[in-house]
């Protein structure tokens, strides 16, 4: 069974970014895939110190250990797919939200525990801002070598108030079918494991740009 976790990094508990990943979570459920949404975003999350811990423990596992990120970070590792959900903020990701991601990704960076599995991403907004919002979520994915299904279109959703993406029939429908794309890309990794071996993971070669 595909088991997907989705993260919620909105402050509004239920607000529209939870009803995007609703939407896309009903949809895998259909599909039978174990779905669970985590909310991050109303949680009191400091930001990355960049002190190199994580790089250098064994757990992989940033030195901060008084909040959520770590306990999701690990539910991330367990998930065959990971959903990214966040509202628009001056043209980016919500602040919190952002703190995670960067605590959340770096360790696992370095551990690998992200590479090859499944990830999706979903923004909502008002009016403008959400391809930006999109990019930075999809940013992360790319860095620890996910995979990202196919899209009908970018995976915003339009609203302001409580509940008023529902009204954003497109919206609805891209959720939907990004979900069935999502499905569709675990099914095909598991019939291909034994027969197609995946990209295989190599030491980083790093060049700092000043000496």
């Amino acid at each position: 069974m595909m088991r997907v976790l989705a993260i919620n990094g909105s402050p509004r508990v239920d607000g529209n970014t939870f009803c995007a990943l609703s939407i896309m979570a009903d949809e895998l459920k259909k599909h039978g895939a174990d779905t669970e949404i985590v909310h991050v975003g109303n949680d009191l999350i400091h930001g990355c110190m960049g002190c190199g811990y994580c790089a250098g423990s064994e757990e992989k596992q940033c030195v901060i250990k008084d909040d959520c990120v770590n306990q999701v970070a690990l539910k991330m590792r367990e998930a065959d797919a990971i959903i990214l959900g966040s509202p628009t903020y001056y043209f980016g990701i919500a602040g919190t939200m952002k703190c995670f991601l960067d605590r959340a990704f770096f360790p696992n960076y370095w551990g690998g525990h992200f590479r090859n599995k499944i990830g999706a991403v979903v923004s909502v907004v008002r009016r403008t801002g959400g391809i930006e919002t999109t990019n930075q979520l999809r940013v992360y994915m790319s860095a620890t070598e996910m995979i990202v299904p196919q899209l009908q279109y970018i995976p915003v959703m339009y609203g302001r108030a409580k509940g008023e993406v529902a009204q954003d029939e497109e919206g609805i429908q891209i959720m939907k079918r990004h979900a069935e794309a999502m499905v569709w890309l675990y099914k095909t990794k598991e019939a291909a494991k034994d027969i197609v071996e995946l990209p295989k993971a190599e030491p980083f070669v790093r060049t700092n740009f000043i000496r």
